[in-house]
């Protein structure tokens, strides 16, 4: 399975949640940057309200690209223990790590919605409101899906009716464990052996700030009853 694009995932992703369509206790949150075009995607094949979680992983300093953790809008931090002592990292490594990851995030979110300079941010400014709804959080992949797991919790912080985590691509192992963590995974594509997420896909390109933001712009102009 390879998908062209984002916006191609999206759509494919979009037909295994067709049984969500219509509904108006249903929002969509995108995991920025590259989620929340595919998120775009599934928000509007489902006539459903668009939101971004900003998200940060907290990478280990040796490798960076090896999540030991992620920190998400609202407070939410989670740690992986296990690689936490596997590594031997130590406490105040992972605190060092998470206070510059904060500060990136803030950084991102503000970008991404264009906050002026000494306005204070407000998470409620990119998400659309799951209490009380069906909260579908979308990414582009999962790999050990350590930042899903911190948007995870920032919706279960909101006491939403129920938790879907949709993505295009996963690991078959991290599929099997996020089914323990939600109550639905839906996934295109669960290939053996992995690589990684942008295996599966010809156009992997680093998506852009402004091309979140038009995304989150275009959902804004769908009718009353969209906008949750």
């Amino acid at each position: 399975m390879i998908f062209a694009d984002r916006s191609d995932a999206g759509r494919q992703l979009a037909d295994r949640l067709a049984d969500y369509a219509g509904r108006d206790d249903v929002v969509v949150w995108g995991l920025p940057r590259g989620g929340v075009i595919v998120a775009l995607e599934v928000a509007r094949a489902l006539g459903a309200a668009l939101g971004m979680c900003a998200v940060r992983k907290l990478g280990v300093p040796s490798q960076p690209e090896l999540a030991m953790g992620a920190v998400a809008v609202g407070g939410v931090r989670v740690v992986n223990r296990d690689i936490v002592a596997l590594l031997r990292i130590e406490a105040a490594t992972v605190e060092e790590v998470t206070r510059r990851e904060v500060r990136e995030l803030e950084r991102l979110q503000r970008a991404l919605i264009e906050l002026p300079p000494g306005r204070p941010l407000a998470a409620e400014e990119t998400l659309a409101d799951p209490a009380g709804k069906l909260a579908i959080l979308v990414d582009d992949g999962l790999a050990t899906g350590a930042t899903m797991r911190a948007v995870i919790e920032a919706a279960r912080r909101r006491e939403p009716a129920g938790i879907v985590v949709a993505v295009p691509v996963a690991p078959p192992d991290t599929y099997l464990t996020f089914e323990r963590l939600v109550d639905r995974v839906v996934c295109v594509s669960t290939p053996e052996p992995f690589y990684g997420v942008g295996a599966w896909y010809r156009d992997f390109r680093q998506t852009t700030d402004q091309e979140v933001r038009a995304a989150l712009q275009e959902a804004r102009t769908w009718p009353p009853r969209q906008t949750g």
